[in-house]
C-alpha cells in the first residue's frame, strides 16, 4: 500500500500532508467494507463539484459565458466517459485499493476514483482549487484534446443554431478536405462549405469560395476553424 500511495504522488507530483486522504481516495467501497476502512464515496461527491467549478472557470476564461452553451460542453467535459479517458492514460486502474476478485478496469470506478482524487487534493490543499486545476486537471486536459473537441462541437452547434433560425429547417453542413503532406505528417484545410437542407437536396445558400480553414494536423480542427470563419461570415454579410 505505501509504495503505491508514493509512486501515485510522484506521478502527480502532489505531496499529501494528511496520505490518509489518498488512500481513502483510492479505496472502493467494497474493499472499504471488507477492511472496516473509508472509501471513495465522499470525496467522489466533493471532486465532482471541483471538477464542475473548474471547467466553468476553464471555459469563462476561455470567452464562453452563456450559460447554456457553458452547460452543454461542461456536461461533455465531465462524462465518465472522459473521465475514464483520463483515467486510463494515468493507468488509474494500478493505483486503486480493490477487493480481490472486484474488477476495476474499463468501469465507472476509474471516473469515481478521478472525482474522489480531486476532492482529495482539494481538501490536503486547503481547498485550493488552483492545486487540483495544476496537478489533476491540466497535465491531461490538453493533451486529451478534450478543449478542442468541444469547442469544435460548441462552434458547430452554434453555427447549426443561427441557420435553422434563419432557414427555419434542419441543416447539414457539407465539406470537402484538402489533404497535404506524407502520410506520417499529413495536414488537412477544410474547403467548399455547402449549406443544405438536412435531405441534402437543396443548397440554401452559396457561400464565398475563399473561405477555408488553416491548415491543420486533425480534421477536427479544420471543421472547427472553418465553423467559425462561416459563422463570423454570415453574423456581418449584411451589416
Amino acid at each position: 500500500m505505501k509504495n503505491k500511495l508514493r509512486d501515485f504522488q510522484e506521478f502527480i507530483d502532489h505531496k499529501f500532508q494528511n496520505e490518509t486522504l489518498l488512500t481513502q481516495a483510492l479505496t472502493t467501497p467494497q474493499f472499504g467494507n471488507e477492511i472496516c476502512k473509508p472509501n471513495y464515496e465522499f470525496l467522489e461527491t466533493l471532486g465532482d463539484a471541483v471538477i464542475k467549478i473548474i471547467f466553468i472557470l476553464k471555459l469563462y476564461r476561455k470567452g464562453i459565458k452563456d450559460p447554456g452553451k457553458i452547460t452543454k460542453i461542461k456536461a461533455s467535459l465531465e462524462s465518465d466517459k472522459t473521465l475514464k479517458k483520463v483515467a486510463k492514460i494515468m493507468n488509474l486502474h494500478e493505483y486503486i485499493f480493490k477487493a480481490d476478485k472486484q474488477r476495476v478496469k474499463g468501469t465507472r470506478i476509474l471516473a469515481d476514483i478521478f472525482e474522489a482524487i480531486c476532492g482529495a487534493v482539494f481538501l490536503d490543499s486547503g481547498n485550493n482549487l488552483s492545486i487540483v486545476e495544476q496537478k489533476i486537471i491540466d497535465p491531461f486536459y490538453e493533451n486529451l484534446d478534450i478543449n478542442n473537441q468541444n469547442l469544435n462541437l460548441y462552434k458547430k452547434n452554434e453555427l447549426l443554431e443561427f441557420l435553422q433560425e434563419r432557414f427555419k429547417t434542419n441543416i447539414y453542413i457539407l465539406l470537402d478536405y484538402e489533404k497535404r503532406g506524407p502520410e506520417h505528417d499529413t495536414s488537412w484545410i477544410a474547403k467548399n462549405p455547402k449549406i443544405l437542407e438536412k435531405d441534402k437536396q437543396n443548397e440554401l445558400l452559396k457561400l464565398p469560395k475563399d473561405i477555408k480553414s488553416e491548415k491543420f494536423t486533425k480534421k477536427k480542427d479544420a471543421d472547427k476553424d472553418i465553423y467559425f470563419k462561416i459563422l463570423d461570415y454570415l453574423k456581418n454579410e449584411n451589416s
